[in-house]
């Protein structure tokens, strides 16, 4: 069930339209409305319920945060569910996030980043409705959709009601990459959707549902809580960082393109003021760029700790080149390899995962170009794109790339 939805039959409605005295620096935010934003059509839902929210710090409606505006709503919070990185958003990616009491609210907090993943039938036996509001960047292997999914599972096999938020999509406005192998199946994958699928998550939940995805080919009671003023060729800023390592707009585009390197003996510059704006390593012959990684806050042990590296700063080119040509980008990881002085160890155990594939590696050890590779799955974005009609919310532009 989606609530106010409109435009869906392909074209912008006139209240979607933008216009450039709207627009931000070349960005939709003053024209969008969120999910989290349309109390009226929510808060009538939650009346009289136990509702645990799934959120972390990007749940903000404006300056306040969701669970504090349910609060004072009258709304009966039981609990709140985690992600990666943790309801305050400052765990370092991959860290086991532990259960805990939120200091603001005492509120209890369960994460589901820690043993477990998916909301046990214990954790929910007190609950009526699971309230999803997180902003996600429309990459695979970014783990928010992973989370998605589980607690859409748990809903349908405890009969409890899953309502989405919807968030606009930074990465909305085109779709690219290879389409998941379902052999490579984790939670830095679970779906056979390209690595840039081009959804919300609220439309993104509705492909959950209606592909039946989840276990057994379940179906979950399921609420999706649309934008407004948001289509596919929006350019939205976020206006929280939805991880500690993607801290701006340049990072949320190079995302797709540098997350690679997490399966590489490249660093993307976690413990840097630049993390995936920045790849290198020591040594490196490739570009002149210089930078040490250090401990931070969400990169508490980096890669090349301590250690000056060498490579390239693409934090330039992640701002102002990617929206005008909206596609992954191989030429780095060709790069990279081929200057890696010991190509063996190049690739570790991770990197198929986040591919998707086995044969994304095999390629650039073979030399393919890029456009040999990027020619390779083609086939499949098409039959996605097909795939994906029905799940839409928003208005998609008719460019054949999106």
């Amino acid at each position: 069930m989606v609530l106010a939805l409109t435009g869906c039959n392909g074209t912008v409605p006139a209240q979607v339209q933008r216009t450039p005295v709207q627009e931000m620096d070349g960005y939709a935010n003053a024209t969008v409305q969120t999910g989290a934003q349309r109390t009226g059509l929510y808060l009538p839902l939650l009346a009289g319920k136990k509702v645990a929210v799934v959120t972390n710090q990007t749940g903000m409606i404006g300056g306040v945060h969701l669970v504090d505006s349910l609060l004072a709503s009258g709304v009966n919070v039981a609990k709140v569910f985690a992600p990666e990185h943790g309801f305050r958003g400052e765990a370092s990616a991959g860290e086991h996030v532990a259960d805990e009491r939120d200091k603001r609210t005492g509120l209890p907090v369960v994460s589901l980043y820690g043993k477990d993943k998916k909301p046990s039938p214990a954790q929910l036996a007190a609950v009526d409705i699971l309230l999803f509001d997180i902003q996600d960047v429309g990459v695979r292997f970014y783990t928010y959709i992973s989370t998605l999914h589980y607690v859409m599972e748990a809903a349908a096999e405890q009969g409890k009601q899953v309502i989405v938020l919807d968030r606009p999509n930074p990465n909305g406005f085109y779709v690219d990459g290879p389409v998941l192998d379902t052999a490579f199946r984790s939670f830095v994958g679970m779906h056979p959707v390209p690595l840039v699928h081009g959804l919300t998550i609220g439309e993104y939940a509705q492909m959950i549902n209606g592909q039946g995805w989840l276990k057994g080919g379940a179906q979950c009671d399921l609420t999706v809580i649309p934008c407004t003023g948001y289509d596919h060729a929006t350019f939205y800023a976020l206006p929280v960082r939805p991880s500690p390592n993607l801290p701006n707009m340049s990072a949320v585009y190079l995302y797709p393109s540098l997350g690679f390197f997490e399966g590489t003996s490249v660093s993307v510059g976690r413990g840097t003021d630049k993390p995936f704006q920045c790849i290198g390593f020591p040594g490196c012959t490739l570009g002149d760029y210089t930078f040490t990684p250090r401990p931070l806050p969400g990169a508490k042990d980096p890669p090349y700790r301590d250690r000056l590296c060498r490579g390239l700063d693409l934090s330039t080119f992640g701002e102002f080149y990617t929206r005008a040509d909206p596609r992954i980008d191989l030429q780095w990881l060709i790069g990279m390899y081929n200057v890696s002085p010991d190509k063996a160890k190049f690739f570790n155990a991770f990197f198929n995962k986040l591919a998707g594939n086995a044969s994304l590696r095999q390629a650039v050890e073979q030399g393919r170009t890029e456009e040999e590779i990027r020619a390779t799955w083609q086939q499949d974005l098409e039959a996605f794109k097909e795939m994906r009609k029905p799940y839409l919310l928003y208005p998609v532009p008719p460019a054949s790339s999106r």
